[in-house]
């Protein structure tokens, strides 16, 4: 189809937005996300202006766009690797493993839309509550491996709680599903810092802030969740080295 000659009306609306997007993706990685604007998609796809701007109005609703497109994907590959686990019958740390595991692979293969939802902020940009559905997959594939690890025992109970009352908004506690008992009523603040720990992880790795520390970074990767897995009392099954 030649691109230049679609006008953004009917069903080729749906084919110019994609179009606009995949242009807009490969600006990210020579541009960065400060440098999109339609100006800049119309240059190099080749469409006017005003056709780009008939999709997207303003660079904020294409940021938008690429936004959820970036948690939707990278949410979509954490979910088929959990259900390709839980159908071998894999235990709740060798679900953890698969899904985190399968993060850190889109986020190498896609580091300018890893950048954009977990690098430095987009200056003049803030995510409107459009992409929270789309961001609430990580956390929500986390949360469902913790919650089946709790319901069928495979969890151990914390040597130390969190002091003072509960620290959580009720958004957390829904997308959890509910506050659990003693011993394990602060196991959704542990999720959350199980959470934050593998995204600073991953920034660390993608952005080569621990090449120069470890000689291999993918044992390393597994090993660091295998630690933050025990703050939560779950055990992560690691391959025995020979080291």
């Amino acid at each position: 189809m030649d691109v230049s000659a679609m006008s953004p009306t009917g069903d080729d609306d749906i084919t110019l937005a994609v179009v606009i997007k995949d242009v807009a993706r490969g600006q990210l990685v020579k541009l960065g996300a400060a440098g999109l604007s339609p100006d800049t998609v119309a240059r190099d796809s080749g469409l006017p202006v005003a056709d780009v701007e008939a999709v997207f109005p303003h660079r904020d609703d294409l940021l938008t766009a690429l936004v959820i497109d970036a948690y939707d994907a990278s949410g979509e590959a954490m979910e088929q690797a959990d259900g390709a686990a839980r159908e071998a019958g894999a235990s709740g740390g060798a679900r953890l493993l698969a899904v985190t595991r399968a993060l850190r692979r889109w986020s190498f293969e896609n580091p300018a839309e890893f950048t954009l939802i977990y690098g430095s902020p987009v200056p003049g940009y803030h995510a409107p509550q459009d992409t929270v559905p789309s961001a609430s997959r990580t956390p929500a594939v986390l949360a469902g491996i913790v919650r089946s690890a709790l319901e069928s025992g495979e969890l151990t109970p914390p040597r130390r709680s969190v002091p003072g009352p509960p620290l959580l908004l009720p958004e957390a506690v829904q997308l959890f599903g509910g506050a659990p008992e003693a011993p394990f009523s602060d196991i959704i603040e542990r999720g959350i810092v199980l959470w934050s720990n593998l995204i600073g992880l991953l920034v660390f790795q993608v952005f080569s802030r621990t090449h120069d520390s470890v000689r291999d970074e993918a044992a390393f990767f597994d090993y660091a969740i295998a630690v933050a897995a025990e703050s939560i009392g779950l055990v992560v099954p690691l391959p025995e080295t020979t080291d």
